[in-house]
């Protein structure tokens, strides 16, 4: 990659340990806005369900409407340090002025469920990680509750913190949206929502910049269009609506309502998501064939999906009549649960594709089989603290002690098979440098 002023931005960050608590990531912007605030204006966009507020910071005048929304997903931080970065740098580096841009800044979007992963944002331990991780059920994540209505789907009930970025969304009409994300294992991919091949080029040469490999393994959803190396373009939620009703599927249950690259097809909006991982492995980025067909690779997931299913299944069903708390772990649980059985079928459902009959990369082995190791431990993870939290609280009838010690042993086994994976934590400072790149590269080229 030839000298980009922009790109040395990122790559002159500072070195920086775990992520900031949803108090800390707040007390760090207030503090620049009350020390700067002709420079950097604030506002309470709205509450979340738990009454938190959610911060709006503005910073610029420029025609350009750029929109950069943190803890959209509350178990994905590494947009809470690029946040903080991005603040600073429109604040001490001219060259960003170039980009003539209004930056209106949500650190943190889901300040409810974020909390509920606070336990292990100071640490790169996976244990640390997995018994501590809350991923909300789709219908309450910020990304996944946009209003929705095709066929045979219907979603009508975002919940605050969604209707927060939708008022912002409808009085700035954005030119760029990013949300900030993160993956958790192997490499870094992108999305787009335009079939940008330039931009694709750029995202896809910024982590060798950064050390980091790039995710040229199984896409994380089947069917994605493929615009350059681990660069894909987003799908609307009509799109793969159309994508399992071609392969035989029913709607999605898990899927909430759309997404916010739906919500803002309406204003044109150029959307960029940078996935990022907490821990890498170069088989992610290794396209060696293997002696393994790409079929059997993806049906040994399926069957490990199944089984997954029939654990996680069986432990909630026994607890269920018993369960008392309506905590966020159990409505997590309830549609997670079924989740994988659904997640199974997909990928039963594409066995007979033709495309599956040659031999899988050393990527996608790998990428299969930690999708798989991830989906134990996060779901059972979350299942395990839904019964916990009863057992926790003394109200935990017989069966609901049980099942908390069967999926407690299950999860402990599970963790115990972690130390085999050989996986490395990545730099913080070189993820925040990715995804800070990527924003701007993706505001460069909507500006040209």
């Amino acid at each position: 990659m030839t000298h980009d002023p922009l790109l040395s931005l990122a790559q002159r960050l500072p070195a920086m340990q775990g992520f900031p608590t949803v108090d800390e990531l707040r007390a760090d912007l207030l503090s620049l806005h009350e020390a700067h605030p002709e420079r950097i204006a604030h506002a309470v966009l709205g509450r979340s369900r738990l009454g938190e507020p959610i911060d709006h910071f503005a910073i610029g005048d420029g025609p350009m409407q750029v929109v950069i929304a943190g803890g959209v997903h509350p178990n994905e931080p590494i947009g809470f340090r690029t946040v903080q970065q991005l603040v600073r740098l429109l604040m001490e580096a001219p060259e960003l002025a170039d980009l003539a841009a209004t930056w209106h800044i949500v650190p943190c979007a889901d300040p409810d469920g974020a909390r509920l992963n606070e336990s292990w944002f100071a640490s790169a331990d996976r244990a640390a990680y997995f018994t501590g991780f809350y991923r909300p059920a789709p219908g309450e994540q910020v990304e996944w509750s946009f209003p929705f209505e095709y066929k045979e789907a219907w979603f009508d009930h975002p919940i605050p913190e969604t209707r927060a970025l939708m008022a912002l969304f409808d009085r700035v009409r954005p030119d760029v949206f990013v949300g900030l994300h993160n993956a958790e294992f192997g490499g870094v991919y992108f999305y787009l929502n335009q079939d940008d091949a330039i931009l694709a080029r750029e995202l896809r040469e910024l982590p060798a910049a950064f050390g980091l490999p790039l995710d040229v393994g199984e896409p994380e959803m089947d069917g994605l269009v493929r615009l350059d190396d681990a660069v894909f373009r987003a799908p609307l939620a009509r799109e793969r609506y159309d994508h399992r009703e071609a392969r035989g599927l029913p709607p999605e249950t898990r899927s909430g309502g759309g997404g916010t690259a739906d919500y803002l097809e309406r204003y044109g909006t150029t959307t960029m998501i940078a996935e990022l991982p907490y821990w890498t492995h170069p088989d992610a980025a290794d396209t060696t064939p293997t002696d393994r067909l790409y079929r059997d690779v993806v049906a040994e997931k399926a069957d490990a999906l199944d089984e997954l299913h029939g654990l996680l299944r069986e432990i909630l069903d026994a607890a269920r009549p018993s369960l008392t708390i309506d905590s966020p772990f159990r409505r997590a649980s309830e549609a997670f649960v079924p989740g994988m059985g659904e997640a199974a079928r997909a990928e039963r459902a594409r066995l007979n594709d033709p495309a599956l009959g040659r031999l899988a990369t050393v990527a996608e082995v790998f990428g299969n089989r930690e999708v798989a190791r991830t989906f134990r431990l996060r779901f059972g993870g979350i299942l395990r603290r839904a019964l916990a939290a009863e057992v926790d609280a003394g109200v935990a009838r017989g069966p609901v002690r049980a099942a908390s010690a069967e999926i407690d042993a299950a999860f402990r086994e599970w963790l115990a098979a972690e130390k085999d994976t050989e996986l490395v934590p990545a730099p913080v400072a070189a993820l925040v440098g990715v995804q800070l790149a990527a924003v701007l590269a993706t505001v460069r080229r909507r500006r040209g």
